[in-house]
């Protein structure tokens, strides 16, 4: 199968303490390598404002992923986990060229 390349944006929320967010992100990560994935990078963007409130947060910490991969499996897993996570408020799974 073709590799093909992906970017991962999630929002994590603000007031997370920075040990327990290291560890979600380590988790996400693993979760993406034991699924077959390459992670190449994974990087905190930026902290921002939102344009509307989400949940009971006006802001969160935006962190960027991108991964290499022959099967979805790895991506679906991730969107399944990221979805029952309090951690997360929002995820975006985008294919790059």
């Amino acid at each position: 199968m073709e590799t093909r390349k992906y970017e991962i944006t999630y929002i994590i929320r603000p007031d997370i303490e920075e040990s327990a967010k290291s560890e979600l992100v380590a988790r996400f990560d693993k979760i993406l390598a034991d699924n077959g994935a390459t992670v190449v990078d994974s990087a905190d963007w930026d902290t921002r404002r939102f344009a509307y409130q989400i949940g009971k947060y006006t802001e969160g910490t935006y962190h960027i992923v991108n991964v290499t991969a022959d099967s979805d499996a790895s991506l679906n897993e991730f969107d399944r986990l990221a979805k029952f996570s309090d951690d997360i408020l929002r995820h975006m799974i985008v294919k790059r060229g």
